[in-house]
């Protein structure tokens, strides 16, 4: 089986790297992958959509517009091109809304060749208007059309016109024009809200949990790295994204921060420039898992105090890490956190995360840490969730090759059971 994935970012970052695992697990059973991807590093696989150029382009436009991916169509054009000489057997979509992709071309092209698609819900941007995500807004007009969008200046911003109606409207036609379509959500909570979106008459529906590379997230001892950064005797708490905001808690961070100074706080990622408490330690973005993995360990309690989450991989990568959680109750957040691994909290009640915290502390890491890596070990093991993912791939593909060998004309066979499936 040949699969394609499409996905704005190769091997980096979090749906870089799922790409990444995905074709490493598939090329370990016999399949072939390939990425197809806007920016990242050339490995010599895979196909570099467009340029910095053009995406800069797009970019403008949308902005102007109020359309975003409704431009790059040579690019999408060369993509293509591309598809057609490899001839996937399934094409996997990842992050298409990076200013790369000419959405018409490339969906009108799917649905012609009625080509087995599969898409991946990392977050909300497929059944909305623009939208990546809605929760802190509370706004629902996904479910019915979108229009008059509260957030028109966030997430792919528009300067002034508002065309998510018109968005919302294209999607729902391409999406069910393309016959075999499995819509995969990262969480119960993602896949729940895919049942009343545009996506809802898609073939398959199903959950599929995000997993956690268990060879590099793993317990360790980290006395060294502590000495080394000054933490000896510290309190250590840890929060990690790819670029800090208040969607992601930078608020809630600074405020932990100020009423824990006996702590630290370490932060991973890109921080606006703005002043930090003086325990808070910041370390930017950084592409060296084994990097990520000792941050992890080291830390004794790990916050996630967003509630804008599809899955919150951070939070099982730090359960896998051996090393307890608090997150807020919120979106998809809960449903990874038993209360053997952590503490689920109210939003908004500082009092409550400051009461987990300390909750945490006089019980130890080590009362937690066990049944941390027991949970992300029988939860999110890359093995078995790829698995999941070939399985759907399978089945989309054997679907197709099934109509057809059902629709050879009689003149060839008499009998199903004697024709061969083709495509």
């Amino acid at each position: 089986m040949r699969i394609l994935h499409i996905n704005a970012i190769h091997e980096e970052k979090s749906t870089g790297r799922i790409c990444k695992e995905i074709s490493s697990v598939a090329l370990a059973h016999g399949h072939e992958s390939v990425v197809a991807y806007a920016t990242g590093p050339d490995t010599g696989s895979g196909f570099r959509i467009g340029s910095s150029l053009d995406q800069k382009r797009h970019a403008f436009l949308s902005r102007l517009s109020g359309k975003q991916g409704y431009f790059s169509k040579g690019a999408t054009v060369e993509l293509i091109d591309f598809i057609e000489s490899y001839k996937p057997d399934v094409v996997h979509l990842h992050n298409l809304h990076s200013n790369y992709i000419h959405l018409d071309t490339l969906f009108n092209w799917l649905s012609h060749t009625d080509t087995p698609t599969v898409l991946t819900l990392h977050d909300c941007w497929f059944y909305t208007g623009k939208c990546t995500h809605y929760t802190r807004t509370g706004c629902e007009r996904w479910r019915d059309g979108c229009g008059s969008c509260p957030r028109l200046k966030l997430d792919n911003p528009s300067w002034g016109l508002d065309r998510t109606a018109e968005m919302w409207h294209d999607k729902q036609r391409w999406f069910e024009n393309i016959s075999r379509l499995a819509v995969i959500g990262v969480s119960d909570w993602i896949t729940m809200e895919a049942r009343f979106s545009l996506l809802g008459n898609a073939k398959v529906i199903q959950r599929i949990h995000n997993w956690v590379d268990l060879d590099i997230f793993y317990p360790r001892d980290t006395s060294e790295i502590r000495a080394a950064l000054g933490f000896e005797n510290r309190f250590i708490l840890l929060g990690v994204a790819s670029s800090w905001d208040d969607s992601k808690g930078l608020s809630d961070f600074l405020k932990v921060a100020r009423a824990l100074p006996e702590a630290r706080l370490l932060l991973v990622g890109d921080i606006p420039d703005i002043r930090l408490p003086v325990n808070v330690i910041h370390i930017p973005s950084t592409n060296r898992i084994e990097e990520l993995a000792d941050y992890y360990a080291l830390a004794d309690v790990f916050l996630n105090l967003s509630v804008e989450e599809s899955f919150g991989k951070v939070t099982a990568e730090a359960m896998a890490s051996g090393t307890p959680v608090v997150v807020l109750d919120a979106t998809a957040n809960p449903e990874l956190v038993p209360s053997t691994c952590g503490e689920v909290v109210a939003p908004d009640r500082m009092e409550d995360i400051l009461g987990a915290i300390e909750k945490i502390r006089r019980l130890g890491k080590e009362h937690y840490a066990d049944s941390c890596v027991e949970h992300a070990r029988s939860s999110f093991s890359m093995e078995e969730r790829v698995m999941d993912y070939l399985y759907v791939y399978e089945s989309l593909v054997h679907d197709k090759r099934r109509n057809l060998a059902w629709n050879v004309p009689s003149s060839q066979s008499s009998s199903p059971s004697t024709m061969e499936w083709t495509i």
